[in-house]
């Protein structure tokens, strides 16, 4: 499975294009992905059959900035058409924050969702697993690592050999030539943004790109 990151309808347009199975829908990737709003929200599901994983996070770091504001976004996203979210957080002891999850979680009872990259940078990401898994989410996006997939290769290991009704869906940093290695391990799920867009974030997402991608994994 591949998933994209899109932060417009044009980007789900050009993902479906290419082959992808999933999006991942963020604004302001200057802040690593913020939530989207409601708007934006109803454009990209308009534009695209995939299924859209909505992003809930208010705030660059991994501790939620305005715990109620964070909720009314996702009463806000459920409203515009949204079924499945990403969020995830920290304490100041970089524990899972299962309080805020589940304040938030709240508002999206019973939809699908993944907990992304806060796992990377708990104190302890194998132990976090358990936790997260306790949440609720049927996906963990991870890359073994804060500093990406080259240097979380160990950890990925020993994450996808976790996997039951959990899935590992690895991302951050990726790159081509990491593929195979962590299909071997028993990865099966890919996550790009940066990856299928040859331009960088101000250029458009590159069906091409994404197909490449596709073939891949």
């Amino acid at each position: 499975m591949l998933e994209v990151i899109a932060l417009d309808a044009a980007d789900a347009h050009a993902a479906q294009a290419g082959g992808a199975h999933r999006l991942e829908l963020v604004t302001d990737m200057a802040a690593d992905g913020l939530t989207p709003p409601p708007s934006l929200i109803r454009s990209v599901l308009a534009a695209t059959d995939l299924p859209v994983r909505v992003m809930l996070r208010d705030a660059a770091g991994f501790a939620p900035g305005d715990l109620d504001g964070l909720r009314r976004a996702a009463a806000g996203a459920r409203e515009a058409g949204a079924t499945e979210f990403v969020l995830g957080f920290l304490d100041a002891r970089h524990e899972i924050d299962e309080a805020a999850c589940r304040a938030v979680l709240a508002e999206i009872d019973g939809c699908a969702w993944t907990f992304h990259r806060a796992l990377d940078n708990s104190a302890d990401p194998v132990r976090s697993w358990d936790v997260v898994a306790g949440l609720g989410c049927d996906t963990v996006l991870a890359a073994g690592s804060p500093k990406g997939v080259a240097e979380g290769t160990g950890v990925l290991e020993t994450l996808a050999q976790r996997q039951q009704h959990l899935r590992l869906l690895v991302g951050g940093g990726l790159k081509q030539e990491h593929v195979a290695p962590l299909k071997a391990l028993g990865v099966t799920a890919f996550h790009v943004g940066s990856a299928v867009r040859p331009g960088g974030w101000d250029a458009p997402l590159s069906a091409e790109s994404v197909r490449t991608w596709v073939n891949l994994v």
